[in-house]
C-alpha cells in the first residue's frame, strides 16, 4: 500500500500554534500516521474487483447516499414543524 509522507514534527508544531496541547499533537499525528497505512490505492483495488463489479458498488453507494439524504430532509422538515 501506498503511503504518504509529511513532516511529523511540522504538524505537531503546527497544531500547538493553532491552540492544540502538545499532548492533543501528537495524538493526531499518531493517527494520521497509522491511518496511512490502511489506504488503498487503484493498483491494490484493481486485481479484487472488475470495471462492472466497481460500477455496480458505486450505483449502489449512490443510492443509498440518496435515501439517506431523503431521510434526513424528512427529519429536519419534521423537526421544523415541531418547533
Amino acid at each position: 500500500m501506498t503511503t504518504i509522507t509529511f513532516d511529523t514534527q511540522e504538524l505537531v508544531n503546527e497544531l500547538e500554534s493553532s491552540g492544540f496541547t502538545r499532548k492533543q499533537s501528537e495524538t493526531v499525528v499518531s493517527v494520521l500516521k497509522k491511518s496511512q497505512s490502511e489506504l488503498a490505492t487503484k493498483l491494490d483495488i484493481a486485481p479484487l474487483a472488475s470495471k462492472t463489479d466497481l460500477l455496480e458498488l458505486k450505483v449502489d453507494l449512490v443510492k443509498w447516499v440518496g435515501a439517506l439524504m431523503l431521510a434526513q430532509v424528512a427529519v429536519i422538515a419534521a423537526l421544523v414543524k415541531l418547533l
